[in-house]
């Protein structure tokens, strides 16, 4: 069972950047951040493989959200810029045993706990 915990959230100006982390517990494949808003289903944000050769972004985020990973480390990064009031949400880090990425939730295996991102107008 690997466990991922996030860290990096809270509250910014819009036109602020936020760096999220996720500390795995062990080696997984694939990593993504998902988010979700209040009344809101849960919706990708970006995804990378394990190989971080192979990355998806969601639209809204394309140009300023910028997903990577250190595998020595078994850390996931987010770094997020030019943040708008629509990008507050719930932030979850999650994985799976593949090494390929995925748009879907259904397809992780593994959640963290999530953090709080809030963006002021």
């Amino acid at each position: 069972q690997v466990q991922l915990v996030e860290s990096g959230g809270g509250l910014v100006q819009a036109g602020g950047s936020l760096r999220l982390s996720c500390a795995a517990s062990g080696r997984t494949g694939a990593m993504g951040w998902f988010r979700q808003a209040p009344g809101k289903e849960r919706e990708l944000a970006t995804a990378m493989s394990w190989s971080g050769g192979s990355t998806r972004y969601a639209d809204s985020v394309k140009g300023r959200f910028t997903i990577s990973r250190d595998n020595a480390k078994n850390t996931l990064y987010l770094q997020m810029n030019s943040l708008k009031p629509e990008d507050t949400a719930v932030y979850y880090c999650a994985a799976r045993a593949s090494r390929l990425v995925s748009p879907s939730a259904n397809d992780y295996d593994y959640w963290g706990q999530g953090t709080q991102v809030t963006v002021s107008s």
